[in-house]
């Protein structure tokens, strides 16, 4: 199974508002290939980091790839698609992108590398040493 992540800015998608949905969501909006690549490789069932970006900067939960990827609804572009997501659980602990940053089994993590990409992959370990820290078993 892979593992992915997938950034939102709160006041536009929160962790909230995917729980609220009580279903899936399609995760639309992203205009970046490599992102849209990403969810091109996404099976259903694989799960997620839910993050929020800008002002807050951490996981706060966790996503199952509900649906495989297809054209994007919120656009007439035929190049933009996404998957559809649903909420598993909230991390105990929301993990923080400095306590991501400050450990070291993390340093490689794309999240550290390339903070930028809206949705990205993770590797194994690094979903095992996010949900310890974020008080979940692996």
């Amino acid at each position: 199974m892979a593992y992915w992540l997938f950034k939102s800015e709160p006041s536009t998608w929160s962790w909230q508002d995917q729980m609220n949905k009580g279903g899936p969501e399609q995760w639309d909006g992203v205009r970046n290939y490599q992102a849209r690549n990403n969810m091109r490789l996404m099976k259903v069932g694989e799960l997620g980091f839910f993050y929020h970006s800008v002002n807050e900067k951490q996981v706060v939960g966790i996503v199952r790839v509900a649906a495989a990827c297809h054209p994007d609804t919120t656009t007439d572009d035929a190049r933009w698609e996404c998957v559809d997501v649903e909420a598993v659980e909230p991390l105990a602990s929301p993990v923080t992108l400095d306590q991501i940053k400050a450990e070291p089994a993390l340093s490689e993590m794309v999240l550290v590398k390339n903070s930028r990409l809206s949705v990205q992959p993770v590797t194994e370990a690094e979903w095992n040493q996010v949900c310890q820290m974020g008080g979940l078993g692996s």
